[in-house]
């Protein structure tokens, strides 16, 4: 059984960093792709990055792009994301999540959340303005 663990999360001033990190357990083979989304009170979950575990293949929100990092540590089994200059928006409960393999339906997108079959619990990251 895979579990994400979730980890990093807080209260940080506008402007500020904070670093991310989802452990993963339990996986018997590598997954296709590993993802960030987020979701604000009332809003739908979003995506915000995802990485391959290699690092050969990032993919970014444009709304967090060049503002938030993505990177994976395969011998450690973890995923992390860096994220900077935050913003009030940011704000939101941040999920991993994993794609074990490449989905077998067409029309399939790397950023849908269809795609993804575990989920960490979420880390709270509120950003003051």
């Amino acid at each position: 059984q895979v579990q994400l663990v979730e980890s990093g999360g807080g209260l940080v001033q506008t402007g500020g960093s904070l670093k991310l990190s989802c452990a993963v357990s339990g996986r018997t083979f590598s997954s296709f792709v590993m993802g960030w989304f987020r979701q604000a009170p009332g809003k739908e979950r979003e995506f915000v990055a995802c990485d391959n575990w290699s690092g050969t293949n990032t993919y970014y929100a444009d709304y967090v792009k060049g503002r938030f990092i993505i990177s994976a540590d395969s011998a450690k089994d973890t995923v992390y994301l860096q994220m900077n200059s935050l913003k009030p928006e940011d704000t939101a409960v941040y999920y991993c999540a994993e794609a074990e393999t490449i989905p077998d339906y067409a029309g399939w997108r790397i950023n849908s959340p269809r795609i993804y079959n575990y989920w960490g619990q979420g880390a709270q990251v509120t950003v003051s303005s």
